[in-house]
């Protein structure tokens, strides 16, 4: 790309760590610039360095997106910083482990304002300019989660079902207007998500060696954002376990998932 072309700029939230900071990487290989949000300002810093050494014009901004008001707050300083972003890369996200009434209420909100409440606002918020440009990609980062009820995590596969479902309805609504809307639904991945959620002896977070790197579940989602793809699943496996999750009777899939979430 010669110096005289406008790179594009991408926001990505929750880009301190993990699929966050994967994509970001990917993205710059792509040639955008890059904003990165995330509570974790020292994460982001270094991963801001490592990006301007390879050319990479990158921002940070600290927003905590579990706080009321964060999806706000965070626009508010894009836009005093004269900052317009093509591409939003909705990935914060929280988990929580355990039987519904004995999760901390304080966390069910985290969740809530964080998967849904958060990433609905900075939608609909940047999502206007982009079609009065005629050009934008947005990327809603759900998970293999979305496709089914999950017994011992509630509140996150439901959160998870509602991106997909906000995901798929606005691709839809937005075709011809330059603005594609892409759904990355990665299954288990190698990144400390579980840990976070609380499910640090759980069988998914023990198998972490077995589960499909960020990186590659970056190149996997930014492929798909380049072709307007509307929805994406990580990896053959999580296809085929999607399906079945999606289509097979919750007589069998419900069980299975409470399992895997209490073990």
């Amino acid at each position: 790309m010669d110096s005289g072309t406008v790179r594009p700029l991408a926001l990505i939230t929750g880009a301190s760590r993990g699929i966050g900071a994967a994509l970001a990487r990917e993205l710059a290989r792509h040639g955008h610039d890059l904003v990165l949000s995330a509570r974790g300002i020292a994460p982001m810093q270094d991963l801001a360095g490592e990006l301007r050494r390879i050319g990479t014009e990158t921002t940070v901004i600290a927003a905590d997106l579990s706080a009321p008001g964060g999806a706000t707050r965070l626009v508010e300083e894009l836009d005093r910083r004269g900052l317009t972003v093509d591409v939003l890369i909705n990935n914060a996200g929280l988990g929580g482990l355990g039987r519904f009434d004995q999760i901390d209420p304080a966390r069910i909100e985290e969740m809530l304002q964080v998967n849904i409440v958060a990433l609905t606002e900075l939608t609909r918020s940047l999502l206007p300019g982009m079609i009065a440009r005629r050009h934008g990609r947005i990327m809603l980062v759900g998970s293999v989660a979305g496709f089914q009820p999950g017994p011992g995590m509630a509140v996150y596969f439901a959160t998870k079902a509602y991106v997909l479902s906000l995901g798929e309805a606005l691709a839809h609504e937005l075709r011809g207007t330059g603005v594609t809307v892409t759904t990355l639904c990665p299954g288990a991945t190698a990144t400390e998500f579980f840990n976070v959620a609380g499910a640090t002896h759980r069988f998914l977070s023990r198998r972490r060696g077995h589960m499909m790197p960020a990186d590659r579940v970056a190149r996997i989602g930014c492929r798909a954002l380049m072709t307007g793809r509307r929805v994406v699943i990580a990896g053959a496996i999580n296809r085929l376990l999607s399906f079945g999750s999606r289509y097979g009777p919750r007589s069998l899939t419900l069980p299975i998932t409470e399992r895997l979430m209490s073990e």
